[in-house]
């Protein structure tokens, strides 16, 4: 069964903060996406259970690469809306550090999952996502889903924080000899 993705844009802007903290919806329930897809509430249950029995943490990586792990999710969960997010970025990866520049200057505001489709049903032209089995979650250039949502609000990390800020200048000097 071949690996499956879904493009989401969060409606207001991925954002990063300093400390490299990213929270939001990765995926919402019942909204139809571009592919004519719509996931409906408990799909990830099942995939979440598995994962956290075994100790294993959903992925993230950049544009669903799994050569460029970034970050870490430490938390990924159901609830009403959807499939909630919230990790961090690594200061200590080449692109974990680009994906924070690249979100601050809002170049990059996409989120995307990977999966494979346990159970689905036709449905409209599209697919109701009954069951799936969650691989990653993946920063994108180009996502499919307009209302997901990412935000900037958990609590800073100061080694993380110094490590962007010293990206940030390195970037500036840089910049300044072009």
């Amino acid at each position: 069964m071949e690996l499956e993705h879904k493009f989401h844009r969060p409606e207001a802007g991925l954002v990063v903060t300093g400390e490299a903290l990213i929270e939001g919806y990765a995926s919402l329930f019942g909204q139809r996406d571009q592919g004519g897809d719509v996931v409906e509430r408990g799909a990830y249950a099942a995939s979440l259970a598995t994962l956290a029995a075994a100790g294993r943490r959903v992925k993230m990586l950049w544009q669903h690469d799994p050569a460029q792990p970034i970050g870490i999710w430490d938390e990924v969960r159901e609830d009403d809306r959807g499939l909630y997010v919230r990790g961090r970025l690594l200061p200590e990866v080449a692109r974990g550090r680009e994906a924070a520049a690249l979100i601050g200057a809002g170049a990059l505001d996409g989120l995307s999952i990977g999966y494979r489709v346990r159970r689905a049903e036709k449905s409209g032209g599209g697919r109701r996502l009954l069951e799936l089995d969650l691989w990653e979650v993946s920063l994108v250039t180009f996502p499919m889903l307009s209302t997901a949502r990412v935000g900037a609000k958990a609590a800073p990390v100061p080694e993380v924080a110094a490590a962007f800020d010293a990206a940030a200048r390195a970037l500036a000097e840089l910049r300044a000899t072009i």
